[in-house]
């Protein structure tokens, strides 16, 4: 019984910071505050609408906030909230895993352990 409720939170957690974009997201706002079109050229790859939806639903997720400032033109800054700067830990893991595994596959694409050896066979 416990296994399924384990298995429901990892699945909840999954739901909301899978996909291709929200952690890149959470990490690029560990640094501080950003606007939008600062989120938008660091992150060159995604479209605005996906950017929009993602950094909405991490909104309504409770991990950032969304200020606008009346101004002309308007301000809209994202910031994350105290419950999202808690996945520091989360993120700074996915990118030394990122970092590790990029580093460590040559040229003819094999993947190799920390020792440096070839352990693909």
């Amino acid at each position: 019984m416990k296994d399924n409720v384990s298995g429901c939170a990892v699945e909840e957690a999954m739901r909301l910071l899978g996909g291709r974009w929200r952690t890149v997201l959470l990490s690029y706002l560990m640094a501080g505050p950003k606007r939008f079109s600062e989120i938008r050229r660091a992150v060159p790859n995604i479209s605005q609408r996906m950017l929009t939806l993602d950094l909405r639903a991490l909104e309504e997720a409770g991990l950032l906030t969304r200020t606008i400032y009346a101004e002309v033109p308007v301000k809209v800054e994202y910031r994350l909230t105290d419950e999202g700067l808690r996945l520091r830990e989360l993120v700074e893991m996915l990118r030394a895993i990122g970092l590790r595994l990029r580093g460590q596959a040559d040229a003819g694409g094999a993947f190799l352990a920390p020792d440096g050896e070839d352990h693909s066979q």
